[in-house]
């Protein structure tokens, strides 16, 4: 009769633990899934963010933009107190030879799993109208907006850097300020 004592509380837990997992099978939605729809916002990182310090004018900044979604993101339009207007720019050939930056139509689309590079030469985020000079070793905090509505913000330290000298189509302005 000790045998079967002893044996009582291993198989109460052993049936508890039993049930238990039975119970957990019949769940319909995982904690991720509970949570709901990841946003553009959610799925968006940068790294190696930097902004080419200015004095005034214009400036641009660049990084990588990484999509850990299952979508593809649109970026739409970004922001920042360092500036008082803000585009989303591409650098193509003006068919004359000339590289010439101007405003991407529709944003930038980064696809699902994958990247969008923001470079000198190439796409960029373009400051207009600075507020005050961009000093190499300043943090210039940005926004950027996607086409869901959902927002991502990230810090960016200014450099020193003499290229992307592009003419901008909108008025022929130079980038280079001291160039």
């Amino acid at each position: 009769m000790n045998t079967l004592t002893a044996r009582r509380p291993a198989v109460i837990f052993a049936l508890a633990a039993a049930a238990a997992l039975a119970l957990a099978g019949c769940a319909t939605t995982t904690p991720d899934q509970a949570a709901g729809p990841t946003t553009a916002g959610q799925s968006v990182t940068i790294t190696d963010a930097w902004v080419k310090a200015a004095d005034e004018g214009m400036s641009a900044a660049f990084g990588e933009l990484a999509n850990t979604g299952d979508a593809d993101v649109t970026l739409v339009s970004a922001t920042s107190t360092a500036s008082t207007s803000m585009q989303l720019h591409e650098t193509v050939d003006n068919g004359s030879g000339s590289m010439v930056m101007q405003e991407k139509d529709g944003g930038f689309t980064i696809p699902a799993g994958g990247a969008l590079t923001l470079e000198p030469g190439g796409n960029h985020l373009m400051l207009m109208g600075l507020t005050a000079p961009i000093v190499a070793g300043d943090e210039i905090e940005f926004t950027l907006t996607f086409s869901d509505g959902s927002d991502y913000t990230f810090t960016a330290p200014a450099k020193d850097y003499s290229g992307a000298n592009e003419t901008y189509t909108g008025d022929e302005m130079n980038m280079g300020g001291d160039d």
